[in-house]
């Protein structure tokens, strides 16, 4: 009985030892985590940041690729066999440049005899020209004796009609001699073709060569590509934007490039062209940029990010998103006074954001606002704003408060 009552007695103790423990553990963290907030007058700790006046630009990313400014496709006029391609993959060409032959020994022949039935033409020519002058002077001769009573009216009509014989001839023949001479002139054109230059339209003296379709010794038809001859200075790039983005691009407005080829860099542009009609399949448009390209380092098919620049303000009044809260289902600040002892509720309109500021319009939104611990506040707040480097206590009370139920949590 007496061993029972000994149990009992020690149980009794341990019971009080603990509920003192806890109760010591309670009263450690009221006096150590005041509870803070606006409503009890005590100072909420916050931490804050300047309002400033800076430029601020809202931009878009669009995604694209390059292609050639222009394009020009050298293909011979006539057919034969390839001699020589003079030019290969990106080497600079001239405006006229020769850039291909073909075997010309078929044409050159051509040209040869058609010179010489020019010469026959010519002779022909000559010799009827002859024949009109004796055809001439003996229709005088014979009119003369008829005068005379010498001849008759039959060798007149006879002498006549050798005359204008004489002069059909003629003219048939400087006929001969101007086909001749066509024919001529088009074989020495065709001779000439087999000569196959880079003849593009355009201002641009040079370019430089995009492609090559054929190998020395092949056979080749008329109009067949040789090579393709590109213009990379300016580049475009082919971006397709949807209906949101659309409203907003207009020509000339500048744009930056870059490129994974060119890590870290970047490459001014500008939008040269909007489509005017959206493809019914993508629901989206076509818009071209023009960029410099004189080292010619952006090539065609190189796929590059095109940030648009769609709105700037050259003096902004701007925040850091975190001081952004809401009140009333409308975006608010919290301004510091200018002792740092309390806070104004202010209500703003939201504008552009860009690297984690955003732009602000509202009234009396000047000097500082809090951008940790606002969650806590109410318009007219106490506030206290801790030395550099310190956490504010209200972190510090739901770091201790975490660790009173097990839930310890790590804070910044």
């Amino acid at each position: 009985m007496k061993q029972k009552l000994r149990r009992l007695s020690l149980l009794a103790g341990v019971v009080a030892v603990s509920a003192g423990g806890l109760v010591f553990v309670e009263a450690f963290l009221s006096t150590t985590t005041p509870q803070v907030s606006a409503s009890d007058g005590e100072p909420v700790p916050v931490e804050i940041a300047p309002v400033r006046k800076r430029a601020i630009e809202r931009k878009r990313t669009l995604t694209g690729t390059l292609e050639a400014a222009a394009e020009f496709i050298v293909a011979p006029k006539v057919g034969g066999q390839v001699q020589l391609i003079a030019v290969d993959l990106s080497d600079e060409v001239e405006q006229g440049q020769i850039v291909a032959k073909l075997d010309d020994d078929e044409f050159v022949q051509a040209a040869a005899q058609a010179r010489a039935a020019l010469a026959v033409a010519k002779a022909e020519h000559a010799a009827a020209k002859s024949a009109l002058t004796i055809s001439e002077r003996t229709l005088t001769r014979t009119r003369a004796l008829l005068a005379e009573r010498v001849a008759s009216e039959a060798n007149l009509d006879s002498a006549e009609a050798e005359s204008w014989a004489a002069k059909a001839a003629v003219d048939v023949a400087a006929a001969q001699v101007a086909r001749a001479q066509a024919t001529l002139r088009a074989a020495e054109v065709r001779a000439r073709f087999t000569r196959v230059s880079a003849d593009w339209p355009g201002q641009d003296e040079t370019r430089c060569v995009g492609s090559r379709y054929v190998d020395e010794g092949e056979m080749v038809a008329a109009n067949t590509p040789l090579l393709s001859i590109v213009d990379l200075d300016p580049i475009n790039v082919v971006v397709h934007v949807a209906e949101e983005d659309y409203g907003e691009l207009k020509v000339d407005q500048p744009v930056t490039l870059s490129t994974d080829a060119y890590p870290g860099e970047t490459f001014p542009a500008h939008i040269a062209r909007v489509s005017p009609i959206f493809e019914a399949d993508s629901r989206q448009a076509r818009v071209e940029l023009s960029a410099a390209n004189t080292e010619r380092r952006l090539k065609p098919g190189m796929f590059v990010r095109a940030e648009v620049l769609l709105e700037r303000v050259a003096e902004a009044t701007v925040v850091p998103r975190d001081a952004l809260v809401t009140r009333k289902g409308r975006p608010a600040v919290f301004v510091v006074s200018e002792d740092k002892k309390r806070v104004s509720l202010r209500q703003v309109s939201l504008g552009i954001r860009q690297e984690g500021f955003v732009q602000v319009k509202g009234n009396g939104i000047l000097g500082h606002v809090v951008t940790l611990g606002q969650q806590q506040l109410e318009d007219a707040a106490p506030i206290v704003v801790p030395p550099r480097g310190q956490r504010p206590r209200s972190e510090q009370h739901e770091a201790m408060k975490g660790a009173s139920t097990g839930r310890a949590e790590v804070g910044p």
